[in-house]
């Protein structure tokens, strides 16, 4: 495996987003699963700034399991995320899901994402490395450890070393949450790469009243950040509206993080 991994063991420039250092900071990334409207991510970004939030989640392309499910705004959703990006100057996270959308996406996007599902769409994972933009590489939910550390070469590969890692949970036989939270891989990586690795309890667990436990869980084995979902009412979001945290939630997470 070692021979394999010849970016993500070394010590790379510092990843710096706004003013926090990834890696020195508890990265905190937050917003809706998906922009739905101008008033929810202005109401979102607005609140979960003023709360300690430091990136937020504006994502106009879903990739969704039904093709019948909300598929996210596409690229008139940008335009949506711009202005607000603009009037709540606040650094904005958007995943990207094809090669050719990367170029129109640096424009808006401070961070890009390639989701679970990407893991090892290799041409995309090719693309973001052509960027200067950090890359948040969420695990894919069947993928070993190795997949994922070398899908983190691909991006590095083409001299892009602004990588952070993210696990959201992994498929296994467990039916009480929507993915099992593989937080020993958090301590796993850190041993064989020195790329910053945040959690995404929301995707894991599946249900909103489990986010708060995970995501201290991920803080305690000493992740570098967490990203949740948060909405001004989760109960009619267009997609994962059971996972998402309202305001009050997240309101509530931030203070037992910071005790």
């Amino acid at each position: 495996m070692s021979g394999e991994l010849r970016f993500v063991n070394q010590k790379h420039k510092p990843i710096k987003i706004g003013s926090v250092e990834v890696g020195k900071d508890f990265l905190i990334v937050a917003g809706p699963c998906a922009v739905e409207s101008e008033e929810q991510l202005l109401k979102t970004a607005r609140f979960v700034k003023q709360y300690g939030a430091h990136l937020l989640r504006a994502n106009v392309f879903k990739p969704r399991t039904s093709p019948y499910s909300f598929q996210g705004l596409g690229k008139e959703g940008l335009e949506i995320v711009k202005r607000v990006k603009d009037e709540v100057r606040m650094p904005v996270v958007i995943e990207v899901l094809h090669p050719r959308d990367v170029e129109e996406v640096c424009k808006v996007a401070d961070v890009l994402q390639i989701g679970a599902r990407n893991m090892q769409n290799f041409p995309l994972l090719e693309e973001v490395g052509k960027t200067d933009k950090p890359v948040i590489l969420k695990r894919g939910f069947c993928a070993t450890i190795r997949e994922w550390l070398c899908a983190a070469e691909y991006i590095m590969k083409e001299g892009n070393f602004k990588v952070i890692l993210c696990e959201r949970g992994i498929r296994t036989f467990v039916r009480e949450t929507r993915f099992t939270l593989d937080l020993a891989s958090v301590v796993v990586v850190k041993k064989k790469s020195k790329l910053p690795v945040i959690v995404d309890p929301s995707h894991a667990a599946g249900l909103s009243d489990l986010v708060i436990p995970l995501a201290k869980a991920a803080k305690a084995v000493g992740s570098d950040g967490i990203m949740v979902e948060v909405h001004p009412n989760p109960s009619t979001a267009l997609s994962d509206a059971r996972q998402q945290l309202n305001f009050e939630m997240f309101e509530r997470l931030m203070r037992e993080l910071n005790d």
